[in-house]
């Protein structure tokens, strides 16, 4: 890849190289879409942010034991900038790495990578079955229940939203705005 910009297609390539789990392509996609959302509302590099997003977990289905460490070598063998690949490592922090998120970009994506399953089981247990309808606090009411979605990582999603210095309402809303964009893609459509 050399200093080239990296593009969605590249990137859809190399996560489909490495994952043929279907939910943890949709994972993808649906971090992808939420931190292009998060990106617009801070006016920043959507492309870039969505790729990351895209990129996030490229090692988990195969090295679920080395997370963050294969994907830094994934991704370094094949040149990807340093950008890049250090925000996907940090989304592991204090879990899997020690690269700790500094960037905007990374403290988004440190947020809303547990937050998306949170909001996802929550969509899916409505009668619409559909995240069109949803709202935070549906959400927030979930939150509650730690034995709903209890591999949800609810401290991390906290500390993620302390490092944003957002509230918690406003980073859930704009998380289900974000996955709403992609709802078909994502199988949270429902029968709305």
């Amino acid at each position: 890849m050399g200093n080239a910009i990296p593009s969605r297609a590249a990137a859809l390539d190399l996560l489909k190289e490495f994952n043929r789990n279907d939910n943890l392509i949709k994972h993808a996609l649906t971090v992808e879409a939420v931190m292009r959302h998060f990106a617009g509302l801070f006016g920043e590099d959507e492309e870039k942010w969505g790729i990351v997003g895209l990129l996030h977990d490229i090692d988990y289905e195969m090295y679920p034991e080395q997370h963050c460490i294969k994907a830094k070598e994934i991704l370094t063998e094949r040149g990807w900038p340093e950008e890049y690949i250090h925000a996907v490592l940090s989304h592991g922090w204090k879990l899997c790495c020690d690269v700790e998120p500094t960037e905007k970009m990374e403290k988004v994506l440190y947020t809303i990578d547990e937050l998306t399953g949170l909001i996802a089981a929550t969509a899916v247990m409505r009668p619409s079955k559909s995240i069109l309808d949803l709202e935070a606090k549906s959400v927030k009411k979930k939150w509650k229940q730690k034995s709903f979605a209890a591999g949800v990582n609810r401290e991390v999603i906290e500390e993620g939203a302390e490092l944003l210095g957002m509230e918690m309402d406003t980073i859930i809303g704009e998380t289900i705005n974000g996955m709403k964009k992609v709802a078909e893609e994502i199988g949270l459509k429902g029968n709305i």
